[in-house]
């Protein structure tokens, strides 16, 4: 019998990893964090799954953690393994800036309080724990490309956070020996990211556009560069890293990267427009070759207060090591996510 833990399962990260895992006939918990709003959009479609198993819980909440570890112990009498995903995290950069003490909370104590829940509920042994760590970490880089050895530089509070979360997963296996494993992923998008987030919003604007109920689109740094890939790839990459015989740390990127402009070029070509750009910083602005419509603006709201320019995986330890390396090229994870958001 086999048994997951998701955090996070409402996300663009955990909905895709549910699909996963419940194809492989694992039995999923997922850990629901309580909103107003309805926030399981994502995992609707996997209701009528008698394998999927949906709790109320909260990375801030310690005693709620600890008692679903004890309630997954309880429920099977013979477990043998239980894999925790842990995807939960407030994971908009910008928005961190704003709610630093939050997202320090959740996205890094938040790891602490589970691997604390993990160990208190005596689990630990039959557990195999995987961590979401991410790019951010690596902020001004040190070298490029990025690689499981590369010096650190954080450049945000969720990148501040994160490193937490990353060195007392890793901490927690040298000192127990615990099965935990960090996955650093590079960005990774698809039609399920969040709609603020940069590249959905490139592809939710231009919907808007054509559909005539907005003039235009606010970009902040048009020349950051990064290393997209496609949330599905990444997903097996978690899981596979849990199937090792030894827990280790894996970067998985695409080892190339693009910047928002192209983004925004490749995307709006897509739909007959062709992007020119003019003026500097600020003042510059896409227009459209063919009308001369200008539809990109650059507004200072949308820059960070410290940039993270670029940002460059090198996959060889996953590609080597998991025999891990992702299918969908950046072209066609534009041409998706497109096609979703304008159809």
């Amino acid at each position: 019998m086999k048994i997951a833990l998701v955090t996070g399962i409402t996300g663009q990260d955990g909905s895709y990893l549910a699909e996963l895992l419940l194809d492989k006939n694992y039995i999923v918990w997922g850990l629901i964090r309580r909103a107003s709003d309805i926030n399981t959009q994502r995992i609707e479609h996997l209701y009528n799954n008698k394998n999927l198993i949906l709790k109320y819980g909260d990375m801030t909440d310690s005693s709620n953690l600890l008692h679903i570890m004890y309630e997954i112990k309880e429920s099977y009498e013979d477990l043998e393994r239980l894999e925790i995903y842990n995807l939960a995290a407030m994971s908009h950069v910008k928005v961190s800036f704003e709610m630093p003490e939050y997202c320090a909370n959740a996205d890094g104590i938040g790891v602490l309080r589970l691997l604390e829940a993990i160990r208190s509920s005596g689990i630990m042994d039959k557990c195999r724990f995987y961590q979401a760590s991410t790019s951010e970490l690596y902020g001004l880089v040190q070298e490029v490309p990025q690689s499981e050895t590369t010096s650190f530089y954080p450049r945000s509070p969720y990148g501040v956070a994160k490193l937490y979360g990353y060195w007392i997963t890793k901490n927690y296996r040298e000192s127990y020996n615990m099965f935990a494993c960090n996955g650093i992923l590079f960005n990774h998008e698809s039609p399920r990211r969040g709609p603020t987030f940069v590249t959905r919003k490139i592809t939710r604007g231009l919907n808007m556009i054509l559909k005539g109920e907005r003039d235009c689109l606010v970009m902040g740094n048009l020349d950051a560069k990064r290393d997209w890939g496609h949330a599905k790839d990444y997903v097996e990459g978690m899981w596979r890293m849990l199937q090792t015989d030894k827990p280790d740390d894996y970067v998985l990127s695409t080892n190339e990267f693009h910047s928002v402009r192209e983004f925004i070029e490749k995307s709006f070509a897509l739909k007959g427009f062709i992007i020119k750009w003019k003026g500097q910083g600020l003042q510059e602005i896409g227009y459209d070759e063919k009308t001369g419509k200008e539809l990109i603006f650059v507004s200072e709201k949308y820059f960070r207060p410290a940039e993270v320019e670029q940002l460059l995986g090198n996959n060889d330890k996953a590609k080597t090591e998991l025999q891990w390396e992702p299918k969908c090229s950046f072209d066609e994870l534009i041409r998706e996510m497109v096609e979703m958001d304008c159809e």
